[in-house]
């Protein structure tokens, strides 16, 4: 499944997790881009349906949802001899991404402890900053809230050598996270982005007739 050495270089989507203060983030870059990503918007309005009663006023940015599916393959891995995949096949990426769902173990045994010490505030689970990377144009924090994985080819220990991944996503936004926080000014550059490219896009003439019956 190696790519021919004439192909343009495709930019790979990828899902970065950042906790801080490790300096280290969990970055699974997409081996196959998906060749299809589905989004829904759901517009946050501050009551009422506008009409007689004045134009729909917004609350915020829309809810956002994304859903896309990744193809994982040790495959090329194995021809070219990497003890990884040889050992492990396409686990680590799987548990790379699944452990995005986890809290942390130190912080539960932490917890725990706290907890028998009589300790009544313990440590909150605060889950890493999360980040679908879709290009240079799209870089936005979300929250994983749907994973369904499908495992095949196992090897002799039973480690999948190709999987599929069918992963649900919410876009958080800077009311999800704050205005100054990372993740949320990272939102306002993606929107602000976003509002650059509706305006090339938008910029066309009305058709003939219609711009009379247009208010103002």
């Amino acid at each position: 499944m190696s790519a021919s050495p004439i192909s343009p270089a495709v930019v790979k989507g990828a899902i970065v997790a950042i906790s801080l203060p490790d300096p280290r983030p969990v970055v699974v870059v997409f081996q196959y881009n998906p060749e299809s990503l589905s989004r829904t918007l759901q517009a946050r309005t501050a009551g009422g349906e506008g009409g007689v009663f004045g134009p729909v006023r917004l609350a915020g940015p829309p809810e956002e949802s994304i859903k896309l599916s990744v193809e994982i393959d040790a495959t090329d891995q194995l021809e070219r001899g990497d003890p990884t995949a040889a050992s492990m096949g396409v686990a680590p990426a799987l548990a790379a991404l699944e452990m995005l769902l986890y809290p942390s173990s130190a912080v539960v045994i932490a917890n725990e402890v706290l907890a028998r010490l009589g300790v009544i505030e313990v440590i909150p689970m605060a889950t890493p900053l999360t980040l679908l990377i879709w290009g240079s144009r799209r870089i936005v924090p979300v929250s994983i809230t749907d994973y369904s994985v499908t495992e095949e080819a196992f090897d002799i220990d039973l480690n999948p050598i190709r999987a599929k991944v069918d992963l649900g996503l919410k876009v958080l936004t800077y009311d999800d996270l704050g205005l100054l926080s990372p993740g949320g000014a990272l939102f306002m550059a993606h929107q602000i982005a976003k509002e650059v490219i509706a305006g090339i896009g938008g910029s066309g003439s009305l058709p003939g007739g219609v711009g009379a019956v247009l208010p103002g």
